[in-house]
C-alpha cells in the first residue's frame, strides 16, 4: 500500500477552497435572504423557547445563539460568520501551518451554523455533502506536523490513512447512490436513454457550451447515458480494489464525469467538492510525491512477488473485461456501419434492476466493512514497528482514537446510504440505527441521489415576474442568471451559487404554493426592499423598478427550449431560446390585497415580533457595515474570481520564491562531501589515492 501525504495534504487544500468559496458566495446573498428586510428573515429561525442554554445548542446547533451578546441580530451574526469563515479558510489554503484539525472543525462549526438558519435556501445536497466532508477534514488533518527523527514517520502516521479511507467511502456513497436513483426513479427519459437529450436545457443554470452540447446528434447522448451509468454504478466498486492501476482508472473516470458537467452547468462548488473526493483514489507514488518513485529498476524478484504481479494483471484485465461484456450486454450496443453511429438500448427491466440491487447493496456493504479492516490492519502494523515505548504510547492512543472514530462514523454513514434499497436498510444493525438517530442533528452524514427523475420533457418550466403601475401595462423583471430575455447568453458563474435563482427554477416545477418564500418574494419586491432587488439585479439601476415600486405583481409560467442552428440567421441578433406562454403562476396582487395577506397568514410569512434595535456605536456592526459597503459594487461572480486569482497569484509567487528541489538536493550533497574529509581524513584519503600512505598524507593536513 503506497502511502498519500500528499493527496491528503491536496484534499485539505481542496476543502479549504471549497469552503472559501460557498462562504464568500453566502456572504454577498445574506441581507436579500435572510436579512431584517430579506426573503426569509434569519432571526425568526432562532426563537428561545425557554430551555437551557447547552440544551438549545444541542437541539439547534448554531453560533448564532450568541449574536446578541456581541450587539448583532441573527443576519449580522451570521454576515460575521461568513466572514470569518471566508479568512480563516484562505488561510488553510495558502498556509500550510493553518491545515490544522482545530481550524477545520472552527470551519465545520461556521458552516453548520449557517446551515441552521438557512431554511430553503441551503437545503441543497452540496450543502450536506460540504458539511459531512468538512468533518472529515478535522479528522485528515494533523494535530501537529509528523516529526522527522528516525522512527518519528510510524509513530506519527500509523493512524493517518484511517480517516482518509472514509473520504474514499464518501465518494463511493455518492457516486453509487446518484446512479442507482436514476433507474429506480422510474424515470422514462433515463430507462430510455433519452436523459441527455433534455438535461442541457433543462438544468437549473445552463453554461454557453450547454447550447452546444444539446445539439449533438441523439445517438450520442444515448451513449454518454450509458457512459453515465458505467461511471456511477460499475466503476465506484473499484475505489477498493486491491490493484492501484484500478483505483487510478476509477479516478480519471470520475475527473473525466465531473469536467464534462462543470463545462455544461453551473453547479457552484459541487462538481469542485467531487473532485476533491476523488484525491482519496490517488497514492504519493502517482503523484511522484517520493523521490526515485518513477524511476524502476529492474531487479531480480522471487517467485512469490513474481507470481503476485500476474495475478495482479489477471485481476486487472479481467475487471476491464466484465466492465467492457456488461456495458455491451446490458446496453445492447452495436455498431451500425451504414450510418457511422453506435446503437444502444437498455436490455434489463425495473424488476431485474431492482433484484439486482437487492443483490450488491449489502455486499457493497461488506465491501466497505473489509476494505476498512484491511486499512485498520495495516494502521496496527504501523504502530508496531514504532520504536520507543514512549512513542509507541502516544501511538496507540491516537491509533485508539482514530481507529473508534473511524468505525463510528461508517457505521453512522450505512444508515442514509441503505436508502437506496429498503430490504437492506431494515436489515442494518439496529446499533447502526440508534448511533445515527443520536447525531443526526449534527449532520455527519447524508443520504445522496443528484438527477433521480429528469424534468422539463415537454419544454423548459421557467416563471417571469411582470409589474405594473396601472395593472394594465406590464413590464417583465429580468434576473441576472435564469433565463429571462431569449436573446441573452447563458452565464458561466462557478463556483458562485446564486441561491434566489435556483429557488425559481424550483419553483417552476409547479404550483407556487409548493414554494412559500415565492410569496415573500412578491411582498418584498412591492416594497422595494433594495437587499432583494440586489438579489435579481445586482446593479440596482438595471432594475426596471428601481425608481419606484410596482404597484402591481404577477407571474406568468413559460416554456423554455433552446433554440436551433440556423434558425436565427435571418435575426439581427443570436437568440439562444425561444419560449411559449402556459399559464399564470401567481396572480396580479398589491400591497394590502387581501388574497395577498392570506397568503402570509396562511405560510407564517408576517413580521409578528419588531425587530430589536441595535446601538448604533456598535463598532463591530459599523465594521460589518462598513466591509459591506467596500464590496458590495462587486458581483458576486466576479467577488469569487477575485479571489481565486489571487489565490494563484499567492501560490505563484510562493512558488517562485521556493528554493528549487535539484538545487537545494545538490547543496546537500556538496555539503556532504565537504563534510566527510573533516570527520575522517584517512578514509577520504584511502578512497581518492589507495595506493598512497594515508598515514603520511594526513598529518601535515592536522597541522595546517
Amino acid at each position: 500500500m503506497a502511502s498519500s501525504r500528499v493527496p491528503q495534504q491536496l484534499f485539505l487544500q481542496g476543502v479549504a477552497a471549497v469552503y472559501t468559496f460557498a462562504f464568500a458566495s453566502l456572504y454577498t446573498q445574506i441581507p436579500g435572504l435572510y436579512g431584517p428586510e430579506g426573503i426569509l428573515p434569519a432571526r425568526r429561525t432562532l426563537r428561545p423557547q425557554g430551555k437551557g442554554r447547552w440544551q438549545q445548542l444541542w437541539e439547534t446547533p448554531t453560533l448564532l445563539w450568541e449574536a446578541p451578546r456581541l450587539g448583532l441580530d441573527t443576519a449580522q451574526g451570521l454576515e460575521l460568520l461568513t466572514l470569518l469563515g471566508t479568512v480563516l479558510a484562505l488561510g488553510a489554503l495558502l498556509l500550510s501551518s493553518l491545515r490544522h484539525s482545530f481550524v477545520y472543525l472552527l470551519l465545520w462549526i461556521a458552516y453548520l451554523s449557517a446551515c441552521q438558519v438557512g431554511q430553503v435556501f441551503l437545503y441543497f445536497q452540496w450543502d450536506s455533502l460540504l458539511l459531512e466532508t468538512g468533518f472529515l477534514a478535522t479528522l485528515v488533518a494533523p494535530l501537529k506536523k509528523p516529526s522527522k527523527h528516525k522512527g518519528g514517520r510510524a509513530g506519527a502516521l500509523c493512524h493517518e490513512s484511517l480517516p482518509f479511507w472514509l473520504v474514499r467511502w464518501l465518494l463511493f456513497r455518492l457516486m453509487f447512490a446518484s446512479g442507482v436513483v436514476k433507474l429506480t426513479s422510474r424515470c422514462p427519459a433515463w430507462w430510455g436513454l433519452t436523459a441527455l437529450t433534455y438535461h442541457y436545457e433543462t438544468q437549473c443554470l445552463p453554461t454557453p457550451a450547454a447550447w452546444f452540447a444539446h445539439h449533438l446528434p441523439v445517438w450520442l447522448h444515448k451513449l454518454s447515458v450509458v457512459a453515465t451509468f458505467l461511471i456511477e454504478i460499475a466503476v465506484p466498486p473499484l475505489f477498493f480494489a486491491p490493484v492501484r492501476r484500478l483505483r487510478l482508472t476509477a479516478f480519471y473516470a470520475q475527473v473525466l464525469l465531473q469536467v464534462l458537467i462543470i463545462v455544461t452547468g453551473n453547479y457552484n462548488f459541487f462538481n469542485l467538492l467531487t473532485l476533491v473526493l476523488t484525491t482519496s483514489l490517488l497514492d504519493d507514488r502517482h503523484l511522484s510525491a517520493e523521490p526515485g518513485l518513477r524511476c524502476h529498476k529492474k531487479v531480480p524478484t522471487s517467485w512469490p512477488r513474481a507470481l503476485l504481479t500476474m495475478l495482479s494483471l489477471l485481476l486487472e484485465l479481467t475487471a476491464y473485461g466484465l466492465l467492457a461484456y456488461g456495458t455491451v450486454h446490458y446496453f445492447g450496443l452495436e455498431v451500425d456501419w451504414q450510418q457511422h453511429i453506435i446503437v444502444s438500448k437498455t436490455t434489463f427491466t425495473f424488476h431485474q434492476f431492482s433484484q439486482w440491487l437487492k443483490t450488491v447493496t449489502l455486499p457493497t456493504v461488506w465491501l466497505g466493512a473489509a476494505s476498512l479492516t484491511c486499512e485498520l490492519l495495516i494502521a496496527l502494523w504501523r504502530w508496531i514497528q514504532v520504536r520507543g515505548w514512549l512513542r509507541k504510547f502516544f501511538a496507540s492512543i491516537q491509533l485508539s482514537i482514530l481507529g473508534a472514530a473511524t468505525v463510528a462514523l461508517f457505521l453512522i454513514s450505512l444508515v442514509p446510504y441503505s436508502y437506496v434499497e429498503s430490504g437492506t436498510h431494515g436489515r442494518l444493525w439496529t446499533g447502526a440505527h440508534r448511533l445515527y438517530s443520536s447525531v443526526e442533528h449534527l449532520q455527519l452524514t447524508s443520504s445522496y441521489g443528484l438527477f433521480r427523475r429528469m424534468t422539463g420533457l415537454g419544454g423548459r418550466p421557467e416563471v417571469v415576474l411582470e409589474g405594473s403601475y396601472d395593472g394594465h401595462h406590464w413590464t417583465e423583471i429580468e434576473f441576472m442568471y435564469k433565463p429571462g430575455n431569449v436573446s441573452r447568453p447563458p452565464p458561466f458563474l462557478i463556483p458562485h451559487q446564486p441561491r434566489l435563482d435556483w429557488q425559481m427554477w424550483f419553483a417552476a416545477l409547479g404550483p407556487h404554493t409548493h414554494s412559500p418564500w415565492f410569496t415573500s418574494l412578491v411582498l418584498r419586491l412591492l416594497q422595494g426592499k433594495e437587499p432583494v432587488i440586489r438579489l435579481v439585479q445586482h446593479h440596482v439601476a438595471k432594475y426596471p423598478f428601481h425608481e419606484r415600486p410596482p404597484t402591481y405583481l404577477r407571474a406568468q409560467r413559460y416554456k423554455y427550449w433552446f433554440s436551433k442552428p440556423g434558425e436565427t440567421s435571418s435575426l439581427p441578433y443570436s437568440q439562444w431560446w425561444h419560449r411559449q406562454w402556459v399559464e399564470e403562476f401567481f396572480p396580479s396582487v398589491s400591497l394590502g390585497d387581501p388574497g395577498l395577506e392570506t397568503l402570509l397568514r396562511q405560510f407564517g410569512l408576517q413580521d409578528r415580533s419588531p425587530l430589536r434595535a441595535r446601538s448604533p456605536s456598535n463598532a463591530l456592526a459599523q465594521t460589518l457595515n462598513w466591509v459591506r459597503t467596500q464590496l458590495s459594487p462587486l458581483e458576486p461572480p466576479i467577488l469569487l474570481w477575485g479571489l481565486l486569482g489571487a489565490v494563484v497569484t499567492v501560490r505563484v509567487v510562493q512558488t517562485l520564491l521556493a528554493p528549487c528541489p535539484l538545487q537545494s538536493s545538490k547543496l546537500s550533497r556538496e555539503e556532504k562531501r565537504k563534510q566527510t574529509p573533516k570527520k575522517d581524513p584517512r578514509a577520504a584519503s584511502e578512497q581518492a589515492a589507495p595506493n598512497s600512505n594515508s598515514s603520511d598524507s594526513g598529518a601535515p593536513r592536522r597541522k595546517k
